[in-house]
Parts: C-alpha cells; structure tokens; sequence
C-alpha cells in the first residue's frame, strides 16, 4: 500500500509500505477513506525528530471502511464505516473507566514515561503505524472505532478523531463562567473549533491570530478577533475589564516570538538522535510567548486551558504570577472517546452548528501529502485544514 512516511526533518515522502496485518486478536483493519494533518503532525516535521525514525508511518487523524477484524471483536464489523481516535486505549483499564483514555494503562508508553500509545505518532508515544496511508492497523479497534452513519460526507465526521474533542475539552476546562468571555489564542484547527465552541455555549468569545484569513474564517462564525500584537495583554483587559475570565491556548510549543525556545528546539533536532533525546529530556524548552501572554492577560482567579502541545523538559514558567493571580492552569492530552458520543449529534445537525462545513481549506490526494505538509506549516494559500482522500 501508499502511505506518508517520515523521512527526516521537513521530509515526508509518499512510499510504498508494507499492509497492515491483524496482530492481536481485538485489531482491526480499515480501508482510510479520509485523513487529515493535524497541528500536532507539525510537530513532527519540525521539533519532534529526534524520537521518529525513518520510514515510520504519520497521522492520527483518519476514517474509514472495515475490511477485517480480529477473532475477539464483537461490536465493530466488516463493512461499518468508522472514526478511529488518536488515542490507543482499551476501554476497561482504571483510567479508562474513568473516562481518561489518553491515559490508558494498557497501552502506556512505560519505557518513555508516557501515557497512552497514539496513532501515527513518535517513539515517545509508541510508534504505532499511523493513519495517512491506504489501510491501517487499528489496536483494540472493538472500543476504539466510531461507528458512524452513511449518508454525511467524510468530513462531518472525521474530526471526531481528534481536533473536535480536543477543543471541546479545552474549552470545557477553561471553565467559563455564565455570562463570561473566552479568549482563544490560536486559530488553527482546534483554536477554530473551541472559538465556535464557546460561541455555541453562549460565550462571548475573542480570538487572536495573526493570520488575516484565520481570523476571517473565526469572525464568520461570530468570534471577535484580533492580531497577535506586543500591547495584545493591554487589549484583552481593555475590552474585558479585567481580563477575560478563561484564556484557550491552542497554539503550544512551536509559538511565534520565542526566539530562544526556537533556537533551542532548532538546535535538538541536528543533534544525532540519541544525543537529541537527550537534550529534549533535560534541556529542552517550549516557545511560551502564547503561553506567557494568556497568564499575563487572564483575569485574577481566571483559568488557563492548554489545548496545545507541551513538551519541554525546561520550560520556565512565571510562578509568580500564577500564584499572585489564583490561576487555574488545566492541560492535558484529549481522552477521545470520552466525548464522542456527545459531540456526534453536532456532526450529524442539518444546521450544522459548528461550522464543519467551513472548516477544511484544502482537499487533495494522499499522494499530495508532502507538499501540503509545507504549505500548512507555512501557512500559505490561505491553508487551515488539509484532508487527503487515499
């Protein structure tokens, strides 16, 4: 079969790769009709390099038809058509009886200090085969996968893999207040879904990017939006008062303006791989000027949600501030399936109320992959969302 690999920094190759094999007896095995870049592949391409390996198989975001399931799968079967989650997870562990499948015990990356395996992600996450190829393996399948209807285009439901619940979560632990307003920084992907998120739940919402057609996308959907400027503190409190009550970060660790966390990150990834490793697990450090700005410009007593990725070993943090100001700081990896069933009727809605009509920029062949991959990551031809079709 096709299938985007990595190759090394920046380099994403469309190859031919082995077909998936059932392995264990709750794996699935589907034909991907839909595939998306996630922010998060990003971070492969660019800083993540030192834990991926050559030929390793991207992308968490997929869907598709089932061709074949193992000897211990009930409820999925041949023909349904299915979301798969980026978290790997079990479903009946102790975390994922607490609805905590990003932290599924079964499929911890132990050998890492990690949390749950994901799809098509780096060694720190268990280098399970991801999901922009013709076919994909999908590990305990039976509790993963999404069954979803027939008769809605790919797209209404694709996103349940992954940027969906991810920015309802973030917007459910910025804990906005009846009444209150919610900044969102970053309007990618996730920063678009958790700005009309919070539209949708009655919020006022504000949201700052400083790309002008991420901020036109954002303001069709009735966010107020605003460039990432030096006085952006200064015109939060202004037109808050105070402050907006909840700040969203869904920008994390690759944040423009953070030229030493740039360098640093720059430097790790041309260091040889085990010497890499090493400096990501002690040195490294997270480009914070997104994050710095949310906990300068929330209220007193507000809260910081991060919807983005963190992944420095040495990122400083303004103590002081969170302390003086009483900041709740909630984080964390989505437990995908913990949403889901909540979030399907959106995807389903007529009046589509979230807007995942408006959402995919770009639609092109897998085999396109590698030159999308740049253009998202440069931000240019007015790219927000890319989905490849196998």
């Amino acid at each position: 079969m096709k299938a985007l690999t990595w190759q090394g920094k920046r380099n994403i190759e469309y190859t031919e790769v082995p077909d998936p094999q059932i392995q264990e007896p709750t794996d699935i095995i589907i034909k991907v009709t839909s595939t998306a870049i996630c922010g998060s592949d990003l971070h492969l391409y660019e800083v993540l390099g030192p834990y991926m390996h050559a030929g390793d198989i991207i992308g968490h975001e997929p869907m598709g038809i089932v061709q074949e399931v193992g000897s211990a799968v009930s409820r999925v079967k041949v023909g349904d058509r299915v979301v798969i989650p980026f978290n790997v997870a079990c479903g009946h562990c102790w975390m994922c009886d607490r609805d905590l499948q990003s932290q599924c015990e079964t499929t911890q990356v132990r050998s890492h200090g990690k949390g749950a395996a994901f799809m098509g992600f780096s060694e720190l996450y268990g280098s399970v085969p991801g999901g922009q190829a013709e076919y994909l393996r999908v590990p305990h399948g039976d509790y993963g996968a999404m069954v979803v209807g027939s008769e809605l285009p790919d797209h209404r439901y694709l996103f349940l893999s992954d940027i969906l619940p991810t920015a309802w979560q973030g917007v459910d632990y910025a804990d906005v207040p009846d009444g209150g307003t919610l900044a969102v920084f970053g309007l990618g992907p996730v920063g678009q879904l958790a700005a009309r998120i919070g539209v949708h739940l009655g919020h006022r919402v504000i949201a700052i990017d400083p790309v002008p057609e991420r901020r036109d996308m954002a303001s069709r959907h009735g966010v107020e939006v605003l460039d990432f400027s030096k006085d952006i503190v200064a015109e939060l409190q202004e037109m808050t008062k105070r402050g907006p009550d909840s700040i969203l970060d869904a920008v994390g660790l690759e944040a423009h303006g953070s030229t030493g966390g740039k360098l640093v990150q720059a430097s790790a990834g041309l260091m040889p791989k085990k010497l890499g490793q090493k400096a990501m697990e002690t040195i490294s450090v997270d480009r914070t000027s997104v994050l710095h700005t949310a906990i300068a410009a929330v209220r007193r007593g507000g809260t910081v949600s991060l919807s983005g990725l963190y992944a420095g070993a040495a990122t400083p943090m303004p103590m002081v501030d969170l302390f003086d100001k009483q900041i709740q700081l909630r984080e964390g990896q989505c437990n995908v399936r913990s949403w889901t069933q909540k979030l399907l009727p959106f995807t389903e809605d007529p009046k589509d109320p979230l807007g995942l009509d408006d959402l995919v920029t770009h639609t092109a062949p897998l085999s396109r992959g590698p030159e999308l991959y740049e253009t998202f990551q440069k931000k240019q031809d007015g790219c927000i969302k890319v989905v490849l079709e196998p």
